[in-house]
């Protein structure tokens, strides 16, 4: 069981490279750039914020400094708020992100339970005892994730 795993696990690392890269490329051939805003930069301003944030190498440097910093959990520094880097802002709002998930995941159990159950082509007794059966396992669930979680 753990030499397959590990083989699935090593097997999707190339997959992963592959897709970095891709999406890599991609923003960086897409139109505009991180500096096109309302006003444009004079050319000396530009190509120092170019030089300061490393988009003035190629693109195979600028990909392996990426793919690298990834390695490290360091996602680079942000383009849009100076003072933070992407990391800072992800860890900001993981916890609100985590929140709005298990939210909607008990939102869509118990509705999904309920449909199940109400839908069922079993006696109606049967069905009101499974549907609370159901609902309790989720809750709990739900409440030993949270704890894990705080704790």
């Amino acid at each position: 069981m753990i030499g397959y795993v590990l083989k699935r696990l090593l097997g999707a690392i190339p997959t992963l490279l592959v897709v970095i890269a891709l999406s890599f490329l991609l923003m960086r051939l897409a139109p505009g750039g991180p500096f096109d805003e309302e006003q444009a930069l004079p050319a000396e301003i530009r190509a120092n914020l170019e030089r300061a944030y490393g988009l003035d190498q190629p693109l195979y440097v600028q990909l392996g400094r990426y793919v690298r910093g990834l390695a490290r959990g360091d996602f680079g520094p942000s383009f849009k708020f100076k003072d933070f880097s992407v990391t800072e802002l992800i860890a900001t709002g993981l916890p609100v992100s985590l929140e709005l998930g298990a939210a909607a995941m008990l939102l869509a159990v118990l509705l999904g339970c309920t449909a199940a159950q109400a839908f069922s082509l079993d006696a109606p007794e049967e069905r009101i005892v499974r549907a609370v059966d159901a609902r309790q396992a989720a809750a709990l669930d739900l409440l030993a994730g949270a704890g894990l979680r705080e704790g």
